[in-house]
C-alpha cells in the first residue's frame, strides 16, 4: 500500500506537470534588463505634472562647453539647466539619471550641466569622461549665474520648454520618473498627463539632500577653491548638536539664530583654513 501511494502520487503530480504545459504554464520570464527599463515609457495612468502659471522667459544664450563646443541652449528643445558640482552626493546620485534621459529623447530634450567647481575645468573634464556623461558640460560664469538667479543650493535644476520659458525649478536630488514625466509633457509625447499651474515655491531650507553653497554667518570667501570646497563638504555632512537633526549646513539655513550650530560651522571652516 505504501509503495502504489508513492507511485500514485508521482502520476498525478507528472499529469499535474502536464496539465500546465499544456495550458501554458511555463518557466517564469527573465527579468527585464534595466536598459530596457530604461526604454519604457513611465506609467503616465493618474499622473499629474506641475508647471509654473506664470513662467518667466530665458533667452537664447551661447555658451562654451568644458570640451570647446559653442552651443546655444534654450531654444527648439525641452532643456534641463542642472546646477552641480563634483564635491556634492546628490549632483553625482541623480547624473546616471541624466544621462539616462539624454540618451532616450535625443531629438525633444537637451541637458545642460552647469558646473559650480572652483577647482577648474581640468577637475570636472575629469569627472566628465569618467561617468560618461552625454549632454554638454559648462563652467558657470556670471553671465549664466545672471539668468538662472537663486542657486544657493546643489543640485538646483530649472526646467524649461521650446520656447525658452521656465516650467519648474527644482532644488535638490532630481526625481528620475517625475522628471520623465514632465519632459514628456512639454515634450507632446504623452496627452494622457494632468498639467497643474502653480505658483512658484519659495523654499525654505534644504530639502531632498540638496548641498547648501552659502551658509549664514560663515565666510567661505577667504578660502582657496579647493578649501572651499572641502569645507562645504564638511559642513554639508556633520550634525549640528543642538538637536534638530539635521547638518550644520541645513541647521544654519533653517535657523539663522541657531546658536550652536553657528560655533560648530565656524570652527570647521577654521580647521580647513589651517591644515
Amino acid at each position: 500500500m505504501k509503495r502504489a501511494s508513492i507511485g500514485g502520487a508521482a502520476l498525478l503530480f507528472a499529469a499535474v506537470l502536464f496539465w500546465g504545459t499544456t495550458r501554458g504554464v511555463g518557466p517564469m520570464p527573465d527579468a527585464v534588463s534595466p536598459a530596457e527599463a530604461a526604454m519604457a515609457p513611465p506609467s503616465a495612468g493618474g499622473a499629474t505634472v506641475k508647471f509654473f502659471k506664470s513662467p518667466v522667459a530665458v533667452p537664447a544664450f551661447n555658451v562654451t562647453t568644458i570640451d570647446g563646443r559653442q552651443i546655444t541652449a534654450a531654444r527648439g528643445k525641452v532643456t534641463i539647466v542642472n546646477f552641480w558640482a563634483t564635491w556634492c552626493p546628490p549632483c553625482r546620485a541623480e547624473i546616471p539619471a541624466l544621462v539616462a534621459l539624454q540618451a532616450k529623447y535625443p531629438d525633444q530634450l537637451q541637458i545642460l550641466g552647469v558646473s559650480e567647481d572652483e577647482e577648474g575645468a581640468d577637475v570636472v573634464r575629469a569627472f566628465v569622461a569618467e561617468h560618461k556623461i552625454n549632454y554638454p558640460v559648462v563652467m558657470a560664469t556670471p553671465e549664466i549665474s545672471a539668468l538662472f538667479p537663486g542657486v544657493s543650493a546643489l543640485p538646483t535644476s530649472f526646467v524649461i520648454d521650446q520656447d525658452g520659458r521656465v516650467m519648474q525649478k527644482h532644488i535638490g536630488l532630481l526625481s528620475a520618473t517625475l522628471t520623465e514625466l514632465e519632459t514628456r509633457a512639454l515634450a507632446g509625447i504623452d496627452s494622457h498627463l494632468t498639467v497643474e499651474l502653480v505658483e512658484p515655491d519659495k523654499p525654505i531650507g534644504l530639502e531632498n539632500e540638496a548641498q547648501a553653497r552659502e551658509i549664514p554667518g560663515v565666510n567661505l570667501a577667504a578660502l582657496s577653491p579647493t578649501k572651499r570646497s572641502q569645507a562645504l563638504r564638511r559642513l554639508n555632512s556633520e550634525g549640528c548638536t543642538c538637536g534638530c537633526g539635521l547638518t550644520v549646513a541645513r541647521c544654519r539655513v533653517d535657523d539663522p539664530n541657531c546658536g550652536v550650530s553657528l560655533p560648530i560651522a565656524r570652527r570647521i571652516v577654521k580647521d580647513i583654513a589651517d591644515q
